[in-house]
């Protein structure tokens, strides 16, 4: 791990990982959902490593917000 999205994002990710396993039933369906954010992940650290930072930023908070909705629903 060498810049700043690659710690975030990993992080991000973990934590993804741990709601999905604490506040939810499990089941496919569910974890669909969580695929979304850890996608956005994935492609927040490709795109803030290449130098789009707002877009990294953008798709960092979003992937934050989806996970959000999806554990309080």
């Amino acid at each position: 791990m060498v810049t700043v999205y690659d710690v975030v994002t990993v992080t991000c990710f973990a934590c993804v990982v741990l709601t999905y396993f604490m506040f939810t039933d499990g089941g496919m369906k569910i974890l669909a959902h969580f695929m979304l954010p850890a996608a956005a992940f994935a492609i927040a650290n490709q795109l803030g490593n290449g130098g789009r930072d707002v877009l990294a930023i953008i798709l960092i908070v979003a992937g934050i917000g989806y996970t959000y909705l999806i554990v309080r629903h």
